[in-house]
């Protein structure tokens, strides 16, 4: 029901998974964030619209649009595989036909996320287990990277965090846990379902 009510209201179509597998062994099976779990995010977390989300292994998008219609800030996907990309495209178009939408808010790439240039306004960072601790490793160096050419606060969040994940942060970056949300009814079945955000700067 909330998929239906919310992929409705955005005028978009994110539910369902992925056709096929991956051909990389980095890259996980798609899944949206469950819209449950958003609500409760933002709850407790709230975002300007001066900031710039980039949202790895972005999906269809749900997040981007979801982001954008609460908080009119900009959203940039990343993703690498091409339906995937050509879906997200797709729900950008229907989204951005409501008035007063501003598509040039709402990025989307296809890229593998290593390979995604780093916007020296880009400060929050979304990762639902969408690949390899290589990849990521790969990807938190990049935004390390673009940290020291053009310091500003960054925020790490992490959904479904994978202990590699988090261990990596917390032992291996300046990144540092700020804030712990939990999905009320879900993380009492099970403990990863909660957000984890870490803070750079």
């Amino acid at each position: 029901m909330e998929d239906k009510y919310f992929d409705a209201l955005l005028h978009v179509k994110t539910s369902g998974g992925q056709k096929g597998f991956s051909t990389s062994v980095h890259y996980y099976r798609y899944e949206p964030t469950p819209y449950e779990g958003l609500a409760a995010l933002f709850e407790h977390y709230q975002l300007k619209e001066t900031d710039r989300v980039v949202d790895f292994g972005c999906g269809k998008g749900r997040l981007l649009f979801y982001i954008h219609h609460l908080f009119a800030a900009t959203v940039v996907g990343v993703e690498i595989d091409k339906s995937l990309y050509q879906e997200a495209v797709q729900n950008r178009d229907r989204y951005a036909k409501r008035p007063g939408i501003r598509k040039e808010e709402i990025e989307i790439h296809h890229c593998a996320a290593q390979d995604y240039e780093i916007h020296p306004l880009d400060n929050r960072f979304y990762f639902f287990n969408p690949f390899s601790i290589q990849v990521f490793k790969h990807t938190i160096a990049n935004i390390l990277r673009s940290y020291e050419k053009n310091p500003r606060e960054m925020e790490v969040i992490l959904y479904y965090g994978s202990t590699d994940y988090t261990y990596f942060l917390e032992n291996n970056t300046p990144f540092q846990l700020k804030k712990e949300i939990i999905i009320p009814e879900l993380f009492e079945k099970n403990t990863y379902e909660r957000f984890m955000v870490y803070q750079l700067g």
